[in-house]
């Protein structure tokens, strides 16, 4: 069994994050999921919710994730989503601003985009 996978998180605009990787912990429409090497090939869709990446190196990569697609084959994991920010990446008051105006505006979807932002954020703090 391989000691780490190849990981690709790409947006719709972007490569967002690529390396080596010993964990990866995603949310998809049938429930949280953790792939490490050697696990069993798998599609799902991507849910909007913070991805977890544990590197080669032992660091933590956490992104924001919105919708997508998950696909692990052969060592090699890739997410492919419709928006993804690293969590470094994100401004937590236009974050919280954003929440704010989204509940102020009964916006579901923009409240939920939102708050998956901001637990990124927290996520590594």
């Amino acid at each position: 069994m391989a000691a780490e996978l190849h990981v690709e998180l790409v947006a719709a605009d972007r490569k967002v994050w690529s390396g080596e990787a010993t964990l990866v912990v995603a949310r998809t429409t049938s429930g949280d999921i953790g792939v490490m090497p050697g696990h069993q090939p798998l599609l799902g869709v991507l849910e909007s919710g913070p991805v977890t990446i544990r590197t080669s190196e032992g660091a933590t990569v956490i992104a924001a994730v919105h919708g997508g697609f998950i696909s692990f084959a052969d060592d090699k994991l890739s997410l492919l989503a419709e928006i993804a920010e690293l969590s470094d990446e994100i401004d937590v008051q236009r974050a919280e601003r954003a929440f704010e105006r989204a509940k102020a505006a009964a916006d579901a979807s923009a409240e939920r985009r939102a708050d998956v932002r901001l637990r990124a954020v927290t996520a590594v703090r």
